[in-house]
């Protein structure tokens, strides 16, 4: 039996009015996911 693993393929970047970076992604199997980047919350700590 196989397992699905999601590739996650960019799909367009954009700016909101608000400045924030907000970016897409797609899955060969259809599944979505939508970033946002915040810009006045400052650098994400890993």
């Amino acid at each position: 039996m196989s397992k699905h693993v999601h590739v996650r393929v960019r799909q367009g970047m954009a700016v909101s009015e608000n400045g924030d970076l907000i970016e897409e992604y797609r899955c060969g199997c259809g599944a979505t996911w939508t970033m946002v980047h915040r810009i006045d919350e400052g650098p994400v700590e890993p």
